[in-house]
C-alpha cells in the first residue's frame, strides 16, 4: 500500500489481485446477489483509488480498511433500496419476481411523462444509484433542489400509476 500511496499504480493491481476475491466472497455471502457484490467490490477499489492518501497504516491493515469501505458502501446501497422499496415498490427489483411486460411499460411511460428536471433526478438517483449530493453536482443544482424534485417526481409517479390502475379496473 505504501508503494501505491507513493504513486506506483502496480501496488493497486497487486492489492486488487490479492483482495478482490475475499471481498467479493464476503459481500456475496452477505447479500446472495452476484451483481451487487461485483459492483461493491468495484466501487471499493474505486474509492481506494480516489482516497489512497487517506489510508493510515497505523490504524490497521489494508485488508481491514477495504472490508470496512466495502461494508459501508453495501449498507448505504441496501438502505437506499429499502427507501426506494417503501416509496416506489415497483422500481426495486425483487429477486425471483419478474414484472410482467405491461408493468414495465407502464413504469417506463410514467417516467417518460415526468417533466425533464424530475426525470433527470429519478434516473440518476434510482437507475444510476447515485447519492443526492452527486446528483446535485452533476445537474449543477443545490442538494435541496434535488430532494424537492425527487419528492415531486415520486408523487407524480405514484399518482400516475394509481390512476392507471383505477382506469384499468
Amino acid at each position: 500500500m505504501r508503494v501505491y500511496q507513493d504513486g506506483d499504480d502496480t501496488g493497486l493491481i497487486e492489492l486488487y489481485e490479492r483482495l478482490h476475491e475475499p471481498l467479493y466472497c464476503f459481500l456475496y455471502r452477505y447479500t446472495h446477489e452476484e451483481q451487487l457484490s461485483v459492483d461493491i467490490v468495484h466501487d471499493t477499489f474505486e474509492r481506494l483509488q480516489k482516497h489512497k492518501q487517506a489510508f493510515d497504516h497505523d490504524k490497521g491493515t489494508v485488508k481491514s480498511y477495504l472490508f470496512q469501505v466495502a461494508y459501508r458502501l453495501l449498507i448505504n446501497k441496501l438502505n437506499r433500496r429499502k427507501k426506494w422499496l417503501s416509496l416506489l415498490p415497483f422500481l426495486v427489483p425483487i429477486p425471483n419476481k419478474e414484472m410482467d411486460v405491461d408493468e414495465k411499460i407502464l413504469i417506463q411511460q410514467s417516467i417518460a411523462e415526468l417533466p425533464d428536471k424530475q426525470r433527470a433526478v429519478i434516473l440518476l438517483v434510482y437507475y444510476e444509484d447515485l447519492p443526492q449530493k452527486e446528483v446535485a453536482q452533476i445537474l449543477n443544482i443545490p442538494e435541496g433542489t434535488v430532494k424537492s424534485r425527487l419528492h415531486q417526481a415520486i408523487q407524480s409517479l405514484k399518482e400516475g400509476i394509481e390512476e392507471e390502475y383505477r382506469v384499468e379496473r
